[in-house]
């Protein structure tokens, strides 16, 4: 099995008590993920959400396709897109297209959402978020199909028209998820889950063979929820209300309902205590990450947020240059095969 590989997360969040020009930072951000390519990463995730005041990004599919006619390596993906929000024919066109123009390196990641105000501005009802998103699962896969079938769901339907143009290369839809439920559909509707937790792996593993799958169909795509620096200490002092400012912000959204996380956090030391965040020097994560991935097979990706909200993107480029010179190169070679010389 290939070592995993090592990607950056966006969100493009800019807070009013840090604001930036917004079009300057969507700019820079858009170029850090063109040099990360060129330093080692080589994947890229996009996050959505809708109507934030702090400017959270909304249309991941754009950044995405900027960043990929950009790269050549580097695989584009949303992490994560709420699926339930959008008409999942137009959908399914815009990821083939994405498909297209980057040759294959896009994946469709998509989530079952939380936020009551964006299902009601998108006119959905969010108590019936779990047979909207397994509709639109259902309809994407039958518009990349390239079948003229149709299809007629609980909430949602498709005609029977053939969507075109179809990928040459279809698209992978991972399945963001926290809760067990959510890690059972990921197992079982899914290509891999998108995890926030390294705690989850094994429950998703056990879903794949409570579904009848071998774990060999298993893919882990491993967000990590960790601070990673040459004195993470000292960095999470300088950066650690950026931090607490996306913890509440998610908490307060509803991001973690039910996860038995505190409806605030009142410090950022708060989140080290109850285990939110992490803090690794390069020795911690290499040995962390090589020790998940020889125990775990199925990771194909582990990937961190490049910066935090309102922090500025040459702030996290520090640590974007950091995991490439200390962490990616030494994980990798610990986790590929040798190749024997005679």
């Amino acid at each position: 099995m290939p070592a995993p590989t090592f990607g950056l997360w966006y969100d493009f969040r800019n807070p009013a008590q840090w604001s930036q020009p917004i079009g300057r930072l969507y700019r820079e951000t858009i170029d850090q993920a063109v040099w990360a390519e060129q330093i080692g990463f080589r994947s890229a995730w996009f996050s959505e959400h809708h109507f934030a005041p702090d400017d959270y990004a909304c249309s991941p599919l754009i950044a995405a396709a900027a960043v990929g006619a950009r790269t050549s390596e580097m695989r584009l993906a949303t992490n994560i897109i709420v699926a339930a929000l959008h008409n999942p024919v137009r959908l399914a066109e815009d990821a083939n297209a994405l498909s297209l123009i980057t040759d294959g390196r896009f994946d469709l990641g998509v989530g079952l959402g939380y936020n009551e105000r964006e299902f009601t501005a998108f006119g959905r009802v969010r108590k019936q978020r779990p047979s909207l998103f397994e509709d639109a699962i259902a309809i994407i896969r039958a518009a990349w199909s390239g079948s003229d079938e149709g299809y007629e769901g609980k909430r949602l339907s498709m005609p029977a028209v053939r969507v075109t143009p179809v990928a040459e290369k279809t698209p992978r839809m991972p399945i963001g998820a926290v809760a067990p439920k959510g890690l059972e559909r990921a197992a079982r509707l899914g290509d891999g889950v998108i995890t926030l937790s390294n705690d989850h792996f094994q429950v998703y593993l056990d879903a794949l063979v409570a579904n009848g799958k071998s774990l060999d169909d298993g893919a882990i795509y491993a967000s990590q929820w960790v601070v990673l620096a040459e004195d993470p200490e000292r960095e999470w002092a300088r950066i650690g209300e950026h931090v607490l400012y996306q913890v509440n912000k998610y908490i307060e959204w509803g991001s973690f309902e039910g996860s038995g996380v505190p409806d605030h956090f009142d410090t950022p030391q708060q989140l080290l205590d109850f285990g939110v965040y992490k803090l690794w020097d390069a020795d911690a994560g290499i040995a962390e990450m090589t020790a998940l991935a020889e125990q775990n097979p199925q990771i194909r990706d582990f990937h961190f947020w490049a910066q935090f909200p309102g922090e500025t993107v040459e702030s996290g480029s520090a640590r974007v240059q950091y995991i490439a010179d200390h962490v990616i190169p030494a994980v990798q070679q610990r986790l590929e095969p040798t190749t024997a010389t005679v």
